[in-house]
Order: C-alpha cells, then structure tokens, then sequence
C-alpha cells in the first residue's frame, strides 16, 4: 500500500516536471497580521494552561474518566491572574506561472508571541540564541498545480497546501483565526458547468514504518451544485483512519494469549467517517446557510483512553455515533447603514457515561462526542478559543451595520449549554479560594447531574478598511458565566477535558486585529 501511494505521487510530479512548460511571470507575495489579546476570570495562567485537579481522586472512585481526569485548564474566578499576549503571523509567498497552465507555489510563515524571541538579559547584557527563535518557519505551501489537465476543466494539485471545505466548519485552511493549518496531500478539482467536485488524500502522520501501519491519513470527497438558485447545495464525505497500534502492555507470551482470549487490549484500527450536506443561499434580502453533519465509524484509539484504574485496560469496541448542526437565517434591509439581522445556533452531540462502575478489567462505555476535526472558526472568544469544544448546543442572534464603506460593526448575543452533564459527586464548598481547590467529597457514590448552564455571551466588534489591503479590528466578548461550568462537565478537547473551575465569576475577553497583505 504505501509503495503503490509512493510511486502515484512520484507518477504525478514526474507529470509535472516533464511537461515541458516554460516559465511565464513569478509573483512575490505576503501577509503580516498582529492581534493583540486579553482574557479575565478565565484561564489558570494561559491559553493551553496545565490542567488543575478540581475533585479529589476519592470523589471520583470507580470511574473512567478519559485521558485528562477531572482536571480543568480553566478557573472561572477572579482570583487568578488575568491573561494578555500579542501574536504575529508572518507570511511570505513565491508563485511561478507557466505555460500549459502549470503553477508552483511555495509559502512560508513565522507564528510569534511577542516577547518569546529577545536575544539578550537586560540586567546582565548577555547575549544568547533562544530555542524560540530557532525553529518557528514553516512551510505551509509548497506544491505544484496543472490545470485543464487532459482538456478537461480539472485541475490537479500536488505538494503541501491549504484546504478549506465550504465555510470551513469542519475543515479549514486555518488552524486559528491567526495562523495556517497546511495539508501534505494530493487534491483533485473537477468544474463541470454548475459542478465543483473536490477529492483529495492527505497524510497528516509519518510514521516512518517499512509497512503501511502506522500512517494517519485523511480522504474526503465534497461536491457542490449551484444550477439551482437560491439554493446552493453541497454533499460530503470525510475519512480519517488510523492504523496505529495501542498497547495497554506489553508482556508474556501467556499474558498476551490471555488478553486476546478476554478481548483486552486488541483495539481495531480508527475509521473516523462523517458524512454531511448544506444548504445555503440568499433571495430578497434573506440569506440562509444550514449545515448538517452524522460521524460514525470504529472509536476504539478513543476508548484506549477511558481506563479504569488499576486496571491498565481501555474498551474496545468503540465507535463514533453522532450528529452535528450549525444554521444561520439572516435578512439584509434596505436603509441607511445596510444593517443585516441575523438568528442561528449550533449543536454538537455528547455523550457522558463516566458514572461510578464496579472493579473490572474492563471500564463501563466510553463517552464519545462529535469530532469537529480540523474547524477554524470559534463559537466564542472566551469558551471554544481552541475550537475544540463539543457536547454543547447554542442559540445567536444580533445584528450587523455597515455605516460608511470602509466601516462595519455589529452586536451578537448567544446562549450556551451542555448536553451530557458530568454526574459530579456532592461536594463541601469553602468560601477560602485556596481551601476549595480541588474540591472535596464527600461520598464518591453520592451523585448529583451538573448544571447544565454554560452561560451567555455578548459580543461587539468593530472593523476599518483603511485600504483593500490594509484593516484595523476591535472587539469585546462578555460571558455571564452559568453554574455549569462552575460545576464542571466535558466539553474541551473534543468532549474529553474537564471545564470546571472553582467559582462562577463573569469572564471578559478583548482583542485588537490589524493585518495588511501585499
């Protein structure tokens, strides 16, 4: 198998390469951006914060929590230190035009944290090279495109690239709203009147093995029809499978027999399927995008992680089985300012079965929620800043204006809550911060469901043009915390990390945007 996708790609480049086609014009190119960010009542010290235990292990006895335990990355108290950064994203581009429509495209860019590549100690002068400033290039694109391949209006694009599907909900070009998310893939572009049918293999893990068994790859198939106005329709098909072995252990031979007898640690490869459809279109000053989306497929690198402790085993046996929605109706008048209203929401199914299970080899049934896999867009500043957050529904609405041509704002409020809640135990609160941290129970069996009140946000933004290349960008999100995240339930990190914290103190999140490309 991989000698055969070896020798494919070699085919395709040798394609490339001997066309024949000569060098027409190069472009140079690229893109600086700057976003400076502030969080409060929010984090423990930072965005991807080591996690706090917020429950005493006693608590949660007879329990397969997952891969995190009950430990939380958030605090949700005014306690705390607040959180400020300042990101830049630097990109540079080459494109080289050639005759018989061939391309080659190479990008690089250079994500920073202002203050995490100065070169010298201010109080003693010294001078040194720091491991951030060292390693912080990357390619994001390097391939090369045919296009009207055999005649045919097909383009063929092979090499490192950005992939967006749709308005990117499930698979982006970016891995943030800042920096890049580059595939290493070979994309098929097929536009027939009315038709856009891409198909495309990517590998995302090398595993480097004689054998095609450890390699993590991802296929998806997404054809959009859009002969039919005001209806634009698009049907897909995604795949990840990942092949890799999971070993609880490694021991004897007769321990192994015995394994394989009992089905302990004999997990089948991941085939992580999601099949989609949206809709979406505009007429008469109403516009509408509805996106609907079932995964299923075998889980059991997911289950690998619910281990019941002593045991060393996880469940096997798993599989993906559930749905994901996202909707926006909006409406565009006719005035002054253009100002579009707007209602929508969103749904990412959960599951929670981490309730107390007698001792056994093998833990209760692990809790699977939707994968959003590779999105890029945040439901919120303050909840989903890693656009990992799952088992949740919300409701939107605001409104949007556009007071001069080169000035736009706009308002939108939203309500979050969770759809599986933890069963956390009864717990003994103190008033003493540093006292109810972690909390203590009281009875591991005693039981009560958490809240399921994520909370409200509101949001405001405010946007400049200064020039088609050149923007400048304010806002602000408010959260009204809910007792859920207080009490805590699984929502980050795909519906496998704690989200509690130890108070339900508001949280604030403001930020500052400017780019310009070139």
């Amino acid at each position: 198998m991989r000698k055969r996708g070896f020798l494919f790609t070699l085919a395709v480049l040798s394609i490339a390469v001997s066309v024949g086609a000569e060098l027409q014009s190069v472009e140079v190119g690229g893109a600086v951006r700057l976003r400076g960010r502030y969080w409060n009542n929010t984090y423990n010290t930072t965005v991807g914060a080591p996690p706090v235990g917020r429950i005493v292990p006693l608590g949660l006895s007879g329990r397969a929590l997952g891969p995190f335990g009950a430990a939380s990355r958030y605090d949700w108290d005014d306690e705390g230190s607040d959180l400020s950064i300042v990101e830049q994203d630097t990109r540079l581009h080459v494109k080289a035009d050639f005759t018989d429509s061939v391309t080659a495209f190479i990008e690089v860019e250079s994500f920073d944290i202002w203050g995490d590549a100065f070169r010298s100690a201010y109080n003693t002068g010294v001078d040194f090279s720091g491991a951030a400033v060292t390693d912080n290039v990357m390619v994001i694109q390097s391939y090369v495109e045919m296009r009207e391949v055999g005649g045919q209006p097909l383009r063929l694009r092979v090499g490192r690239q950005l992939i967006e599907l749709g308005k990117g909900w499930l698979v982006d070009d970016i891995a943030t709203a800042i920096f890049y998310q580059p595939y290493d893939a070979v994309r098929l572009t097929w536009t027939p009147e009315n038709w856009t049918i891409d198909a495309f293999a990517a590998k995302l893990i090398e595993s480097m093995a004689a054998e095609d068994d450890g390699d993590v790859n991802f296929y998806g198939v997404y054809g959009t029809y859009s002969g039919f106005k005001p209806v634009s329709l698009s049907l897909y098909w995604l795949l990840i499978r990942d092949p890799r072995d999971i070993n609880d252990t490694t021991s004897d031979p007769f321990t192994e027999f015995y394994e394989e007898l009992l089905g302990l640690d004999q997990y089948a490869p991941t085939y992580l399927n999601t099949a989609g459809l949206r809709a979406w279109g505009a007429s008469h000053g109403f516009d509408y995008d509805l996106e609907l989306a079932y995964q299923f497929g075998e889980a059991d690198a997911v289950g690998a992680l619910f281990k019941l402790p002593p045991s060393p085993y996880g469940r096997t046996g798993e599989h993906f089985d559930a749905w994901a929605g996202d909707f926006e109706v909006g409406y565009k008048f006719d005035a002054p300012w253009a100002p579009r209203v707007f209602v929508g929401g969103a749904y990412f199914e959960g599951e929670d079965n981490r309730k107390p299970v007698p001792l056994t080899l093998s833990p209760a049934k692990a809790s699977i929620s939707f994968n959003r896999l590779f999105a890029g867009t945040p439901y919120s500043g303050i909840l989903d800043v890693q656009q990992d957050m799952s088992n949740f529904w919300q409701a939107r609405a605001g409104i949007s204006v556009k007071p001069l041509e080169n000035i736009s704002g706009g308002i939108k409020a939203a309500y979050y809550e969770v759809i599986a809640p933890f069963d956390v135990p009864w717990l003994a609160f103190n008033n003493n911060y540093a006292l109810r941290q972690p909390r203590q129970a009281l009875n591991p069996l005693l039981m009560r469901e958490a809240d399921d009140d994520i909370g409200y946000t509101a949001s405001l933004w405010l946007r400049y043009d200064y020039s088609k290349d050149l923007y400048f960008m304010v806002g602000w999100d408010h959260l009204f915390t809910g007792d859920g995240l207080r009490d805590g339930s699984y929502l980050h990190r795909m519906g496998l990390e704690f989200s509690g914290g130890t108070d339900d103190a508001d949280a604030d999140y403001v930020y500052f945007d400017t780019g310009i490309t070139f």
